[in-house]
């Protein structure tokens, strides 16, 4: 399908469900008019060729609960009205050309569940308020320009259980918060510029699908307390200066030297005998 998104739709007052998904070329700008549309509560445009910016009156949408304008070509800043969504539980806007910062309050957006901003080229800190999210369990801030330390408030959030931070210009210490919690099941960190030390403070509630650290500075040893974890179903810690010998224990049984390679001087299993 091809054309745009007609102004027409916005004398549909009654509208509640707006789903042009994946269309693939449609194109052109979202109507502001749409913001005007009272009771709309799902707006899904994923999967087009959409320019222009979000329109900025986004935020009198509010009986929203799912935006998503993910893979399209928008560009410009998140409008700051975007915090004023106090229904949204679904937000994507990844893969644009989106850009500036996040905007500060965006921990008033108490409802939201998924927050998906990846593959823009947004930029400044990951700010605090969003731990404030307490019902959000899937963070993707991955592949921006996000720079800065990491909150540690993050790490005390109860439901998240997916963050992926990956591919950004993050620095500082990793906060340990992020590794004791017994609820964080992905963690991407990795291809950032992380210093420091791996925190020692794992244990028997660990459960990790997924740890990547890999393409960081990270020194010292791996962790001790990592062979005590419950589960890691993939581990990458490769490309640091890590060394010292690797922790032997069940969760390592499985893994293989790609996990490890590129470090200053590890050994052990599965790398060279120490």
């Amino acid at each position: 399908m091809t054309g745009k998104l007609s102004e027409a739709i916005c004398g549909i007052d009654t509208l509640t469900t707006l789903v042009v998904a994946d269309w693939k070329d449609i194109a052109g700008e979202i109507p502001t008019c749409v913001t005007a549309l009272p009771s709309l509560r799902i707006l899904d445009l994923i999967g087009n060729k959409l320019s222009g910016e979000i329109p900025a009156d986004v935020g009198k949408l509010s009986r929203l609960t799912v935006l998503n304008l993910a893979d399209n070509a928008l560009s410009g800043k998140i409008p700051a009205s975007i915090t004023q969504l106090g229904s949204l539980k679904h937000l994507d806007l990844s893969n644009n050309q989106l850009c500036g910062e996040i905007p500060e309050d965006f921990g008033n957006l108490g409802m939201l569940s998924r927050m998906l901003l990846s593959r823009n080229q947004l930029t400044g800190k990951i700010p605090v308020s969003v731990s404030k999210i307490y019902r959000l369990a899937d963070l993707d801030l991955s592949a921006n320009r996000l720079s800065g330390s990491v909150p540690f408030e993050l790490g005390t959030m109860p439901v998240l259980s997916t963050l992926n931070l990956d591919s950004n210009s993050l620095e500082g210490l990793i906060p340990s918060s992020l590794l004791s919690n017994g609820g964080m099941g992905i963690l991407n960190l990795s291809r950032n510029g992380f210093e420091g030390s791996i925190p020692d403070v794992f244990g028997s509630h660990s459960y990790f699908m997924a740890l990547d650290l890999s393409f960081n500075n990270l020194k010292g040893r791996v962790p001790s307390s990592l062979a005590s974890a419950k589960f890691i179903g993939h581990l990458d810690l490769s490309h640091n200066h890590l060394c010292g010998s690797i922790p032997l224990g069940a969760p390592f049984d499985h893994l293989e030297a790609s996990s490890f390679t590129s470090n200053d001087c590890l050994c052990g299993n599965p790398l060279k005998t120490c």
